[in-house]
């Protein structure tokens, strides 16, 4: 028995045929119209990034200082990028960066997202050695500890400031969108703002070491204690010649170190310059105010006497707890000063003055010791006169 046979196929017509080819190519002529559109899309976006990164990048070399730069890499990139938080995080032991920064009178609330942070190689090394940006929305265990809980959530991006084969730090982008940094961005414009940053910051910082290193404290724009005993020697050779006195005080915050436990570093930075200040409304032009070291001052009074250190010293006082002084936004704090005072004359004939002039200190210094025994707040004179 043959088996049943198929009927017949039966003939497409011709415009059928041509119907299903046109159909089919305006399929694909959509398809490739799509990609066109996205493409576009994306190289207009690339546009647009590319002439915002540059405008940015420019901005920062627009720079006149390390404050400005602080204020337009943080603020500025932040506003720019409509991002929810910039960190820049230093690899700066010392703090040098914040203490110039706080002497060119940069904000305190930009001051707040510059973090100096001792465990950047880790946090490099957790992110696969941050030689580019790293994007992502799942950051590892050690990231999360140095960003501590100030992070916003959503996502990241980690631009680090490289400088010849060093990094200066990395900056830190931060959004609530958690598709606004993924992985497969490209990240070659924030790679190249990251290398612009860190020319810009390096510059910025060699600037302001040149206007305040010899002679200045970083911080408080005060005399250093370099200055201090150049001075010191001087006011002693004058003396001698005109057989006159030199006299020191020196000064001690008291509890310093309780104001930058329980406000931080930056509110501490804030007394020390407020301190700087009104120890320079109270003396002569005449007179040297130098800070001596961390929280310790001194003021050299050429051609005085022992009620001259006296009044001085009562005035200081009296300045420092008149009134409390504001930390930025952390509330206010009532600091008191102990000073030692000493009175030095030197002997004709006399010509090392260098000895002279530590023998003059020592003595200041055991003052200063008596005043903080006593219960601080108060001031003591030496009454030996250093010869």
């Amino acid at each position: 028995m043959e088996p049943p046979r198929r009927p017949p196929r039966r003939p497409v017509a011709p415009a059928a045929r041509d119907f299903a080819r046109d159909a089919g190519t305006e399929g694909e002529n959509r398809l490739l119209r799509a990609r066109l559109a996205e493409l576009a899309e994306a190289a207009a976006r690339n546009e647009a990034l590319l002439a915002k990164t540059q405008e940015r990048e420019l901005d920062l070399l627009r720079a006149g200082s390390l404050a400005e730069l602080l204020e337009r890499t943080i603020g500025g990139l932040r506003e720019a990028y409509q991002l929810d938080r910039v960190t820049l995080l230093l690899n700066d032991p010392q703090h040098e960066v914040r203490h110039l920064a706080t002497g060119e009178n940069a904000g305190h609330e930009i001051l707040g997202h510059v973090r100096h942070e001792d465990r950047l190689d880790a946090m490099a090394l957790a992110l696969g050695g941050l030689l580019q940006p790293w994007l992502g929305n799942r950051l590892p265990a050690e990231v999360v500890r140095v960003l501590r809980a100030s992070a916003v959530g959503g996502s990241f991006a980690f631009l680090p400031l490289p400088r010849a084969d060093r990094r200066l730090g990395v900056l830190v982008f931060e959004s609530r969108d958690p598709a606004r940094f993924t992985a497969d961005l490209a990240s070659d414009f924030l790679a190249h703002l990251g290398v612009v940053a860190a020319i810009c910051l390096e510059n910025a910082v060699n600037r302001a070491r040149l206007t305040r290193t010899g002679v200045t404290d970083f911080l408080t724009g005060f005399h250093n204690r370099r200055y201090l005993n150049a001075r010191l020697r001087e006011e002693l050779a004058r003396a001698q010649r005109t057989a006159g006195a030199v006299g020191l005080l020196m000064i001690d915050v008291d509890h310093f170190k309780r104001i930058n436990d329980s406000h931080g570093h930056l509110a501490g930075d804030v007394v020390l310059k407020e301190i700087a200040r009104r120890i320079a409304s109270q003396i002569r032009s005449s007179d040297t105010g130098a800070r001596f070291g961390g929280d310790e001052f001194a003021v050299l009074l050429g051609g005085g006497r022992a009620g001259d250190l006296e009044r001085l010293a009562g005035r200081l006082t009296a300045s420092m707890s008149a009134s409390p002084i504001p930390l930025g936004g952390e509330g206010s704090e009532v600091v008191t000063l102990s000073i030692g005072g000493a009175l030095a004359e030197p002997l004709p004939g006399e010509r090392d003055y260098r000895t002279l002039a530590e023998r003059l200190m020592a003595e200041a210094d055991a003052a200063l010791y008596r005043a903080k025994s006593a219960g601080r707040d108060r001031y003591v004179i030496a009454e030996r006169v250093v010869r």
